[in-house]
């Protein structure tokens, strides 16, 4: 029996937690205020109902009323005529027709109480069903403004996530960039200062032969042109000069 008993709190306990996780307090709101506008709606039908029975009860009464001078003029008008029984007998009625009039005001006078009381309970159940809107109306605007906020602050906490990833990757881009700025500027003024050779201006055998025949020709001109002559052919470069 422990161990059901305990398995049972569980069980209720879960479902428990099942029901407020499903449950949206607007709806039941709206449910309670539906069930309260149901009732209200029974309490005015009573009221007229009420207002109903009562008309139909005066207007019985107004007869009756109306019968109880009928029967009062026939008894004096059998009275005039010398027929006393008769006289008699509309004064029974008569009689009969005042205890019905009587009955008659008296469920009058006894439904208006009833109408009036369920009259002014309508109208405060009427007041408190107009105090339950409005404040189904705050509770409902508060808890949506609550869940407004509670997806802004859980949107706001996954960009915080992402931006310090961001963040990161930024700090990390910087110092790449930086390193190789470092590195780049290192290299230019290793060049300045001549500490690395520049191979593009290298010239290769063949250009420094060609350099040194069209050195060799200038000297001829300038020679020829000093004797006065045409210049001369230039000397074969000797075989170590090749």
């Amino acid at each position: 029996m422990g161990m059901l008993s305990r398995m049972n709190v569980v069980v209720k306990s879960k479902m428990t937690r099942l029901l407020d996780r499903a449950e949206d307090p607007r709806e039941t709101l709206d449910y309670a205020y539906d069930k309260q506008m149901e009732m209200l709606r029974n309490v005015k039908r009573g009221v007229v109902e009420m207002v109903t029975a009562k008309r139909r009860l005066q207007l019985q009464a107004d007869k009756a009323r109306q019968n109880v001078s009928k029967l009062e003029e026939q008894a004096r008008g059998a009275m005039n005529a010398g027929r006393e029984d008769l006289a008699r007998l509309a004064l029974q009625r008569k009689q009969t027709a005042l205890i019905e009039l009587e009955g008659l005001d008296q469920q009058v006078a006894n439904l208006e109480l009833e109408q009036e009381k369920l009259t002014h309970a309508e109208q405060r159940l009427s007041a408190k069903v107009q105090a339950f809107r409005s404040k189904k109306e705050i509770i409902k605007a508060q808890y949506s403004a609550a869940q407004a906020q509670v997806r802004i602050g859980s949107a706001l906490g996954g960009i915080s996530e992402e931006m310090g990833d961001v963040s990161l990757a930024i700090e990390r881009a910087e110092n790449k960039t930086e390193a190789l700025r470092a590195k780049a500027g290192a290299i230019d003024e290793l060049a300045a200062d001549g500490v690395l050779e520049d191979f593009t201006g290298r010239e290769d055998d063949i250009g420094r032969e060609l350099a040194k025949i069209s050195s060799a020709q200038n000297v001829e001109e300038e020679l020829a042109a000093l004797r006065g002559g045409p210049p001369s052919e230039p000397k074969a470069l000797s075989e170590g000069q090749r």
